[in-house]
């Protein structure tokens, strides 16, 4: 179906505002913070509500269901971005994308032949956040130094551009794919990807390493997601099912932040 240009204004503008939020997240509070709200539903939101506007809220829904094992794949990304781009500027970035892209396409792969659900594909993605949770225990954790002045705004723009390119990519290929590849595309790092590639640009690659280190510790939030709209979409509607997402979400983050609060205070406690 021909897309109407008001939509296609509306993806532009929503996903650029994200995009600069959550570089000034990264910049103004810390690496740690923009990865915890790297994995919070998005870029996921984005491309599964626009699927859902341009195809049918069945379809979207249909996709959400692998999209939740689709952030396994996200996390091999995170894993082949981390071993192949270890060296500072364009030649790491360049490296860590083509390491990233076939750890991501391979793990699609491999999922995709697979006729998952959604207690199968939640199975699938927990699993993986503990194992990469565990392998990236000892990966150091480097604050960014901010720059002040208008070379700052460059960065921005780029990663916006870059996010927004992907976002349209998106929702382009699903009217072509079906809803398994559908969903694994939705699941793909659409605001965690240019986060790395502009902070590794930037400030090289420690700060994305940790960007990586903590992206798995919030993809809970994107899980409840997925698996809201899933439910939802279908019978209640795009908006109210995204608005429910939203919610279910949030309700995650909050506890799992509160979780951590807990857990450094009993450690202050015991030192």
């Amino acid at each position: 179906m021909d897309v109407p240009l008001s939509w296609q204004l509306a993806k532009l503008l929503v996903s650029i505002g994200i995009v600069l939020g959550l570089s000034i997240v990264a910049e103004r509070v810390s690496t740690r913070v923009a990865g915890l709200l790297s994995g919070y539903p998005l870029g996921t939101a984005i491309a599964l509500f626009f699927i859902g506007l341009e195809i049918s809220p069945g379809f979207a829904a249909e996709s959400a269901v692998f999209s939740l094992a689709g952030f396994t794949a996200t996390m091999a990304l995170g894993g082949g971005y981390l071993l192949c781009g270890r060296r500072d500027g364009l030649a790491g970035v360049l490296m860590g994308t083509t390491g990233g892209l076939a750890a991501w396409w391979l793990a699609s792969l491999v999922l995709t032949r697979f006729d998952l659900d959604r207690l199968s594909g939640t199975l699938v993605t927990l699993l993986a956040i503990f194992a990469f949770t565990w392998l990236y225990r000892h990966v150091p954790e480097t604050r960014v130094t901010v720059r002040h002045g208008s070379s700052r705004w460059k960065p921005l723009v780029l990663r916006a551009g870059l996010a927004t390119a992907i976002v349209f990519l998106v929702t382009a290929l699903a009217h072509v794919l079906p809803a398994s590849w559908a969903g694994m595309l939705a699941a793909f790092p659409i605001s965690m990807y240019p986060l790395l590639v502009i902070l590794h640009l930037t400030h090289g690659a420690a700060p994305a390493a940790t960007v990586i280190k903590h992206y798995p510790a919030g993809l809970g939030a994107l899980l409840c997601y997925a698996l809201c709209v899933s439910l939802s979409y279908a019978t209640l509607g795009l908006l109210w099912g995204t608005l429910a997402g939203f919610a279910v979400a949030t309700l995650w983050l909050l506890g799992w932040m509160r979780l951590q609060a807990w857990h450094v205070a009993r450690q202050a406690v015991g030192t």
